[in-house]
């Protein structure tokens, strides 16, 4: 038998192996698609203390920006 789990988000009901579970906080979060799990944490964005989450955002912004940046350097011709 499978484990069912419910989107926190809507309430679905969803099986194990499907969806997406993080543990975040010490809490488990279950999610059956990952538009419910960008409801949420879009959510718990505008609500977080923009103090608390700036380094955050700037490390990851950072860091996608040095994707992007090898990316475009891969993709130059080379002649």
């Amino acid at each position: 038998m499978a484990n069912y789990f419910e989107c926190n988000t809507c309430g679905r009901p969803f099986k194990e192996g499907q969806g997406i579970i993080l543990t975040l906080a010490g809490k488990k979060l279950f999610f059956h698609s990952k538009g419910c799990a960008y409801k949420f944490f879009k959510e718990v964005l505008e609500l977080s203390d923009k103090d608390c989450i700036d380094d955050g955002v700037e490390e990851v912004l950072k860091k996608y920006e040095e994707v992007i940046e090898t990316k475009r350097k891969k993709a130059e011709k080379k002649i």
